[in-house]
């Protein structure tokens, strides 16, 4: 397929949009991403910080937006002077970790660190002693299972010519597929996805007291759930996620296994982050194809050619990456995109503005297979904190794509785009419920 071919213009999921000088000042004066307008529709936001200021100070948030390419990529470079540990520390439920941590302990079983938010050389230990759970070879043997997944989900709705593209179809995929994979055969998957957003707020900045405090009790829920499953594995291991690491070990380590607090975060994260992204990710997916027909039509012509169907999956990760944004910390004094950061100085590598960078990816808002850089979007992050499930993460994407347009066609929304929320958090770019209309192939 040439490349003229596979250009795609039109109505994309952010709203593209020029910033003048003169506006985009203004813009940055006055905006934060904590606001929910620019949160949903950030692209202005985005282009203002590349071209006025591109580590930017957002005084809502209390944190440098780090919003070009090559500065994300220096910071990826360097998880020594940019730590993922003590950024993220200082994103856990800001401003209520005391409380929270205290919650936790008394209803939750112990309060957990995430041990894969970690520096080197710790982190090295912990994705080594996780490998074998994301091996090569138990990913490649997913697809059939993935692909009845998605196929029985469909069934569930298609005869009804609508759904709800979050609720009806990403969420139950991801879940299923993840629990698959963890070995839990009897589970609420609503309790789950309600748990997941519990553990996405906790990095989101953007929750209150009360608020909190939920979010707080349902992850108690998740960790006293999984840590049953845990200690069953402990006597019973089986093939399946849960008991790789219970029973993980990595020889040459001075440690060579996981204690059970670091097992119990790592279990947490593969639930919450085994679902809640690329669920985010089929959602996108649904919205582009019901308001760009033209990407429909790119996406039937591509699902029968797996080179093509790759492509597909690597731009839509580029133009709507689920994850927007994720945190680090200074650990001394550093120059960065010309500006001068104290040590302590807390960041969000902006992975969604890196991704519609005009001179990085020309055109960012065309859907474009055919880019001859398609592989450097970061949206998977990058360097030693690169995603470590992003193949299945890929395989899921790419089959659920596959299944969709080969039995849906004539994707439309049943409500005004402007009429779509989002989440409240700053980490993701999740959209809380997609109304769609379609036409069963025939």
């Amino acid at each position: 397929m040439a490349a003229a071919e596979t250009q795609v213009t039109g109505p994309a999921p952010r709203e593209a949009g020029q910033c003048p000088a003169a506006q985009g000042s203004a813009l940055l004066g006055s905006a934060s991403l904590t606001d929910p307008a620019i949160s949903a529709q950030p692209t202005a936001y985005y282009d203002a910080m590349q071209a006025l200021d591109p580590v930017h100070y957002d005084e809502k948030l209390r944190m440098y937006l780090v919003s070009r390419y090559e500065d994300i990529q220096t910071v990826q470079r360097d998880p020594i002077t940019y730590s993922v540990e003590h950024g993220y520390k200082a994103q856990y439920a800001a401003g209520f970790f005391e409380e929270f941590q205290q919650i936790l302990e008394r209803d939750g079983q112990g309060y957990f660190p995430d041990a894969i938010m970690s520096d080197p050389p710790y982190h090295t230990r912990i994705r080594k002693l996780m490998d074998n759970a994301f091996s090569a070879h138990r990913v490649r043997q997913l697809e059939p299972l993935i692909e009845t997944i998605v196929r029985e989900t469909i069934e569930g709705f298609i005869d009804r010519g609508e759904c709800d593209g979050v609720k009806d179809f990403a969420v139950p995929v991801t879940i299923r597929v993840i629990c698959e994979q963890l070995g839990i055969d009897v589970y609420d998957a609503d309790k789950i996805q309600r748990w997941s957003i519990a553990v996405t707020q906790q990095i989101g900045r953007m929750q209150n007291r009360e608020q909190m405090i939920a979010n707080a009790r349902d992850i108690c829920d998740l960790q006293n759930f999984l840590i049953a499953h845990m200690r069953d594995r402990e006597a019973n291991p089986r093939e399946d996620m849960i008991s790789d690491l219970v029973h993980a070990r990595a020889e040459g380590e001075d440690n060579p296994t996981l204690a059970f607090g670091e097992a119990v975060s790592l279990v947490r994260a593969l639930m919450i982050a085994g679902n809640e992204t690329t669920a985010t990710a089929m959602s996108n997916m649904l919205y582009i194809l019901a308001t760009q027909p033209e990407v429909a039509e790119l996406l039937k012509e591509s699902a029968d050619d797996d080179r093509l169907l790759s492509r597909f999956v690597e731009e839509l990760l580029r133009i709507e990456p689920p994850v927007r944004g994720l945190s680090r910390m200074t650990t001394r004094p550093v120059e960065l995109g010309g500006r001068s950061l104290p040590e302590g100085a807390h960041l969000l590598l902006m992975y969604a503005s890196a991704n519609d960078q005009q001179d990085v990816f020309p055109c960012p808002r065309t859907f474009d297979m055919e880019r001859s850089n398609l592989g450097r979007h970061v949206s998977f992050g990058g360097g030693s904190h690169r995603c470590i499930g992003l193949s299945l993460a890929r395989m899921e994407i790419r089959v659920a794509a596959r299944e969709v347009i080969r039995r849906m066609e004539d994707f439309r929304l049943t409500v005004p785009a402007g009429d779509l929320k989002y989440l409240p958090t700053v980490a993701t770019h999740s959209i809380e419920c997609l109304p769609i209309a379609f036409s069963k192939r025939a």
